[in-house]
């Protein structure tokens, strides 16, 4: 049934935001017409078998080289990546991923092998579902790029408190997951975006 879901809602997603996914093509292009549209990087998927991520480049080319996470106003970030950001539109590629059968629409975020090799046995357990466009730590952490940006030592914040509060959101949502739980995951990340 979830599978069912993921198919129907991803091509209605797609459909419905085929204005936004032009003009964000088009803004990028004419920031850097050279570079390409899509950013890929790969992610810890279900079993903890990798793949790769899609999303709408908003940083420069071998930004990914300065660092992984994203901090407060990052200087890497172009012109149009802060509104692409902003309205997570940058995510939208994702529900190709979905289509693929690599993520699911409701899911705990699949993350980079460099922070993955830091889980400890417990908080593996995530791999047992797919990864997701959002879910209960999305949400929670909605700004976490602004959290990061206030922080002294921003990668110590996210691995020490951060990423384990996300991975036990993670594992929350595991044991409670079901079609209602996604249609209100769904719902509660649609308005923190145009809220």
């Amino acid at each position: 049934m979830k599978r069912i879901f993921d198919i129907i809602f991803s091509l209605f997603a797609l459909l419905i935001t085929f204005p936004l996914v032009l003009i964000a093509v088009i803004f990028i292009k004419l920031d850097d017409y050279h570079s390409p549209v899509l950013f890929k990087q790969k992610r810890g998927g279900i079993n903890m078998n990798y793949f790769s991520i899609y999303k709408f480049r908003t940083m420069r080319i071998s930004s990914e080289n300065k660092g992984k996470l994203t901090v407060g106003n990052d200087n890497r970030i172009s012109k149009p990546g802060k509104w692409i950001r902003k309205f997570k539109i940058d995510e939208l590629p994702q529900f190709i991923n979905v289509l693929k059968g690599e993520m699911s629409v409701v899911g705990p975020r699949p993350e980079v092998e460099k922070y993955i090799l830091l889980y400890n046995d417990e908080q593996k357990k995530i791999f047992r579902v797919k990864p997701g466009i959002t879910d209960y730590a999305s949400i929670a952490y909605f700004n976490e790029n602004k959290l990061l940006g206030e922080s002294n030592d921003p990668e110590k914040t996210y691995v020490e408190k951060i990423m384990p509060d996300k991975l036990k959101l993670n594992l929350k949502y595991i044991e409670e997951q079901s079609l209602l739980v996604d249609i209100k995951v769904i719902f509660k990340t649609i308005l923190k975006i145009i809220n």
